[in-house]
């Protein structure tokens, strides 16, 4: 049975996709998601950059790429879990300590990520949904997350 704590429901415009959230693996990324998730934040955020045959990078309220929550960005959790489909980690400028708000999802293996991004999520079911995202940097008429939440609170 999966912990509804740490599942999140992300609502995509071709159906719903479901993340298993890796709090044992980044504390600290996985609360910032469910904060940010709980505040609405993520609600109507485009993918800006979606790479066919690499990832899909969202969770910037600006969708340009250089935008994040007001929130401080968060000391890097970087892990031995190697970077393949469907594993979800966050986006961050040069510096190991610079993640905030944004995050891709693997479509395929990019281990060459290992160990200098934080995983914190894999996706569990929907793989599909985010295959059919919009491809482009950034894409014509991106789609965006309609919306994202707790397991726990949708009951």
């Amino acid at each position: 049975m999966a912990d509804l704590e740490n599942t999140l429901h992300m609502d995509l415009p071709m159906g719903q996709v479901v993340i298993e959230l890796l709090h044992k693996l980044a504390p600290g990324h996985v609360a910032r998601i469910k904060e940010l998730t709980r505040q609405g934040f993520y609600n109507g955020v485009v993918f800006h950059r979606v790479i066919d045959g690499f990832m899909a990078q969202g969770g910037d309220p600006t969708g340009t790429g250089t935008g994040g929550s007001k929130k401080p960005d968060l000391k890097a959790e970087f892990s031995k879990e190697p970077h393949i489909r469907g594993i979800c980690s966050m986006a961050r400028s040069s510096s190991p300590n610079s993640a905030n708000s944004q995050f891709f999802i693997c479509f395929d293996d990019a281990t060459f990520l290992d160990n200098q991004y934080t995983v914190w999520g894999r996706v569990t079911s929907g793989m599909e949904h985010v295959d059919a995202l919009k491809k482009g940097e950034p894409p014509k008429n991106p789609d965006k997350i309609i919306k994202m939440h707790v397991a726990a609170d949708a009951r």
